[in-house]
């Protein structure tokens, strides 16, 4: 038996030096099993998330997102309006301000689910009209107003000692944009509504967006700005030696209802040339399908195209360098007929529009069909007169 059992057995204090070691002794004993322990459940729960994404990417699940947890009350409730008329879920569900999905029951609608309205923004965008090119700004007012700086502050040198002159200052315009009603009444028969299998947001959707883009592209061309936006082609046209501003320049082909026999290419290159060159590095050509159809026919004088083809893979062609929008409202090559548009249309024609969509449904008006009254506010209207120039297929 050694001395230190003997004093531990006898009730014998341990010196001070060995209750040290014998404390340590444990708490690293301790923080050894803490640390297995730790490591055992940090490795069970990482087998458990495994375990889940093989579950979720087995089934074919979505993502989850943030948005998921907002949008899919809110597009049940919405749903479940168009299908029967139930507008208790829409009252009732919280909805946030920023996302413009607030119910408003003042005018018997609501706005359309943030699922729907993107949809009907995606298609917009695609179609072929100015919206594509131009200044899209979403307003809350009923009008947009755009300042412009027509003139120049004036300046001049001056010695050291010499006396300064006053200089001319400059002018500023104010252009209002009002914003005009646009609607879509589609309708669909109540058995249709029952099905489930149909996709009513889908429907829905698409139906509008085909009314709304054909309806806006025709307006930001030709708009006579009563109860809707005025278009390019609506403004005063005058000879670009004569140009002022208020009105659109444009340039002379020379010949009636056509291009010019001997130099068809030449009234393209003057269009290009007499935009200010701080608007042609972006500037863009519009022009309808037929018009485009001759276009790409034009030759320069050593019998190159000027319509050339992308030299990367994906790139569109481009005339003259410069990309072609083709806009069916446009009007067709005919006498003294503005049938081609070029310049900088995000500096030249701005497009105000509210960001909410609004849809009200009418169950009686169409018996046995359901009306789907969708309105949306939208205005536009040029907005620099000189970042716009136009090709007019005439004698002078």
């Amino acid at each position: 038996m050694t001395q230190t059992e003997s004093k531990s057995r006898t009730g014998e204090a341990m010196s001070p030096v060995s209750e040290v070691k014998t404390a340590m002794t444990g708490f690293i004993s301790d923080f050894k099993g803490f640390r297995a322990d730790i490591h055992n459940r940090i490795q069970q729960q990482e087998e458990r998330l495994t375990m889940l994404d093989r579950k979720q990417m087995t089934a074919a699940r979505p993502a989850l997102a943030a948005s998921g947890d907002f949008d899919a009350p809110h597009q049940k409730a919405f749903n479940a309006y168009l299908r029967g008329g139930d507008d208790d879920a829409l009252r009732g569900l919280m909805m946030e301000g920023k996302s413009m999905s607030t119910a408003v029951n003042s005018d018997g609608g609501y706005l359309v689910d943030p699922q729907t309205a993107e949809t009907v923004k995606s298609v917009l965008k695609s179609t072929a009209s100015i919206r594509a090119v131009a200044n899209v700004v979403n307003v809350e007012a009923t009008s947009y107003d755009v300042l412009v700086d027509t003139s120049d502050i004036g300046s001049g040198w001056v010695t050291e000692t010499g006396a300064l002159t006053e200089t001319a200052t400059p002018t500023i315009d104010r252009i209002s944009i009002p914003l005009y009603e646009l609607s879509a009444l589609p309708k669909a028969s109540q058995r249709l509504l029952d099905d489930a299998a149909f996709d009513i947001e889908g429907w829905l959707a698409a139906r509008i967006a085909d009314k709304f883009s054909a309806a806006e592209a025709g307006a930001f061309i030709n708009g006579d700005g009563i109860d809707k936006p005025t278009g390019i082609l609506n403004h005063t046209q005058v000879a670009e030696g004569s140009w002022a501003w208020g009105s659109l320049g444009y340039i002379a082909t020379g010949t009636d209802a056509g291009f010019d026999a001997s130099n068809p290419a030449d009234a393209i290159i003057e269009l290009v040339y007499a935009l200010g060159a701080q608007y042609r590095a972006n500037g863009t050509f519009v022009m309808n399908s037929k018009t485009a159809g001759q276009v790409r026919k034009l030759k320069d004088a050593d019998g190159r195209f000027l319509w050339s083809d992308g030299l990367a893979a994906g790139e569109p062609a481009r005339l003259m360098g410069y990309p072609v929008l083709i806009a069916e409202d446009m009007p067709d090559v005919a006498s003294d007929a503005a049938a081609i548009a070029f310049g900088d249309f995000e500096a030249g024609y701005t497009i105000a529009e509210r960001p909410d969509l609004r849809v009200m449904r009418d169950p009686f008006s169409a018996k046995p069909h359901v009306l789907f009254y969708a309105t949306k506010r939208v205005g536009g209207d040029v907005s620099d007169f000189a970042a716009i120039k136009l090709l007019k297929f005439g004698t002078a």
